[in-house]
């Protein structure tokens, strides 16, 4: 059983949890001790897993991730008026290949979404996301993932899997449940123009730093249709997190990317949230700890909502265009948007009934204007694939 391979929580780190305020999250979070064994996963909302797994790293890491100092932070952070079970499962050490790594996260990963459980991984390097993905074989045809990252992490032809290029795998091994890629946060000076216009050709989605800096608004609809979030901590700008050559002087403050983790967190759809690449700094402990919690947050305000199932709690509207009608829904609790993409029901959701898009007011105010918004039709176009 994959679940036999994980280590427990470090005794370093259950000491200082018996020093901390009640309130604190070490004092509330169920743990994965040597004494007591795995927590009860029945009625758990979170599981925290940490991956100690580097050696596919595209920058060769010098030490391993000190997972503990990550906890210490995390457990010191007081808990919000939450209502889920969080437990900390421990952490998944090197295999002896990486693809024996690979397999036992893929394994706890489809447990955990068999259980209705959302899986918070802390990994060493990003190419974790590849087994996090595979969990969802035979559990969900189609799966949408998020990275928040500064590069698109193709890689080149037949090249070895990597923390840079890891994506390619996805996209071409089979079985092949990709439905939809978006890349929040990518800088054009990291990105060659081929990948770039790869994105395009497989119609995924595309954000550049500078667009979501400007707006971080514009990420909560991508993020409100993910299964899987994948951060990589390099997308965060070098002066507030690590001054290593790995960080980039541009990227996302802290600020930012807690704000984006949030609406991570608001998605009720995202069942797998990942956080990558940290380096052993003060900065880099805490940011990931305020990452997570601010996930956790945003967790305890999700609403499940639908036109499709409770058409009294939204408005339509219908908006008339050179293509064709656009069909608009607002929430009238949230006020979030939705678009119908009609041509996606035989290849995304195999049913009789339209697609459902997030999108934002701005998308419907365009549509208005005669401006078709790029990610419905870049939905459009994949119902024809």
């Amino acid at each position: 059983m994959a679940f036999d391979f994980l280590v427990p929580v470090n005794d370093q780190v259950l000491a200082q949890c018996e020093m901390l305020t009640p309130q604190a999250l070490g004092n509330k979070i169920h743990k994965h001790t040597e004494d007591d064994g795995l927590p009860v996963l029945a009625n758990a909302s979170f599981a925290i897993i940490g991956v100690n797994e580097s050696r596919n790293a595209f920058e060769k890491k010098s030490e391993k991730l000190n997972l503990s100092a990550i906890r210490l932070q995390l457990y010191k952070l007081m808990m919000g008026n939450w209502n889920g079970t969080i437990i900390d499962l421990g952490d998944i050490e090197e295999g002896e290949q990486v693809a024996d790594t690979y397999f036992v996260v893929k394994e706890i990963i489809k447990e955990l979404l068999e259980e209705n459980i959302v899986a918070i991984v802390i990994g060493a390097t990003q190419d974790i996301t590849y087994p996090t993905y595979r969990a969802f074989d035979g559990f969900r045809n189609m799966v949408n993932l998020v990275s928040v990252d500064s590069r698109f992490d193709f890689g080149e032809k037949d090249e070895l899997i990597s923390s840079h290029s890891y994506m390619s795998k996805i996209i071409t091994e089979k079985p092949t449940n990709l439905f939809n890629f978006s890349n929040l946060g990518y800088q054009s000076y990291f990105c060659a123009q081929e990948e770039i216009d790869l994105m395009d050709r497989l119609f995924f989605d595309a954000y550049r730093l500078g667009e979501i800096a400007t707006n971080i608004a514009l990420a909560e609809p991508v993020l409100r249709d993910a299964n899987v979030v994948s951060i990589d901590l390099r997308a965060i700008r070098a002066s507030e997190i690590s001054m290593s050559e790995n960080f980039s002087p541009n990227g996302f403050s802290g600020k930012e990317i807690c704000a984006i983790a949030r609406y991570a967190g608001i998605s009720d759809k995202v069942n797998v949230f990942g956080v990558y690449e940290a380096e052993n700094t003060p900065q880099a402990y805490q940011i990931v700890a305020q990452i997570i919690w601010y996930f956790i947050e945003g967790h305890n305000y999700r609403i499940i909502e639908s036109p499709f199932i409770k058409s009294e709690d939204f408005t339509k509207f219908i908006v008339t265009t050179d293509a064709e009608d656009l069909i608009y829904y607002k929430s009238n609790l949230t006020s979030r948007w939705w678009v119908e993409v009609p041509t996606v029901l035989t290849s995304h959701n195999k049913s009789n009934s339209p697609a459902l898009l997030p999108c934002t007011e701005q998308d419907y105010l365009d549509a208005c204007n005669q401006i078709i918004p790029e990610r419905w039709f870049k939905a459009y176009k994949k119902g024809f694939n």
